[in-house]
């Protein structure tokens, strides 16, 4: 009996491989390497092909970033404090302003971009993206608004580049500045994930106009239908972006 099991679960894994396999168009012979010699070949194609996959799929990415911020948070800012005081050119400073921003540390990262910004590299796209970000996250709209236009007048192609396009819709929401609505547009027409869709929305449902609402209870009602088809990491990705959307039609209902 145990025998038969064991030949049960060889083949139980290798159908598993096989499925993989044609989901990942992989090559015909896989198929034969598989069902010709169960173990071996499962063995095989684990270790080839299904763990690389993984390490390959977002979700694996996102798993272990999440991990190694978990076991070791500062370890991105410790790696580029450490390679700015051995080499401290303005590639490895605008990595270091990049990782004190991601860790929280916006007046540390500001300092770096703004350092950076003074010298040669002044019109860099990466770095006045940096210095946008950093100066939004100390919530200096102003400044960052200014930014990112030059950033635009540098590279005009970044208007239709998804993080500046939001970033520059979201300054002039803060600033309360007559395109915003504009800027939303561009955004949603650069992106449509969650993030733009619910921000516009948010902005949409603060207007006096009945039609500005109807089309912000619309965004929300539309990310939440979309994530129920999301993957798992992606809607937890997108957690904060979800909630906020079903306040946000809860909101707009109870008006």
């Amino acid at each position: 009996m145990p025998y038969f099991f064991g030949i049960g679960l060889h083949v139980i894994v290798a159908i598993y491989f096989a499925v993989h396999a044609v989901r990942h168009r992989q090559n015909i012979y896989w198929l034969f390497m598989l069902f010709a010699f169960p173990m071996l070949g499962s063995l095989v194609y684990l270790f080839a092909v299904y763990l690389p996959s993984l390490r390959q799929s977002r979700g694996a990415y996102v798993a272990t970033r999440a991990i190694t911020q978990f076991v070791d948070p500062n370890r991105a800012v410790r790696e580029a404090r450490a390679q700015f005081d051995r080499a401290p050119t303005v590639a490895s400073r605008m990595r270091l302003g990049a990782a004190l921003l991601e860790a929280g540390d916006a007046p540390g990262a500001i300092e770096h971009y703004q350092a950076a910004a003074n010298g040669p590299f002044a019109d860099d796209p990466a770095l006045l993206l940096g210095l946008a970000r950093a100066q939004f996250a100390l919530e200096r709209y102003a400044d960052a608004d200014a930014t990112l236009t030059r950033l635009f007048a540098v590279d005009p192609s970044m208007r239709n580049q998804a993080q500046p396009a939001l970033l520059h819709a979201r300054s002039q929401a803060a600033l309360g500045a007559p395109g915003t609505r504009a800027a939303f547009e561009a955004a949603l027409a650069c992106a449509s994930d969650a993030a733009p869709r619910c921000l516009f929305a948010d902005w949409l449902a603060a207007q006096p106009s009945q039609a500005d609402r109807t089309r912000a209870a619309a965004l929300y009602e539309e990310i939440l239908r979309d994530g129920q088809h999301w993957p798992r990491y992606a809607r937890e990705h997108n957690r904060e972006w979800l909630a906020r959307a079903q306040s946000g039609r809860a909101s707009l209902a109870g008006r």
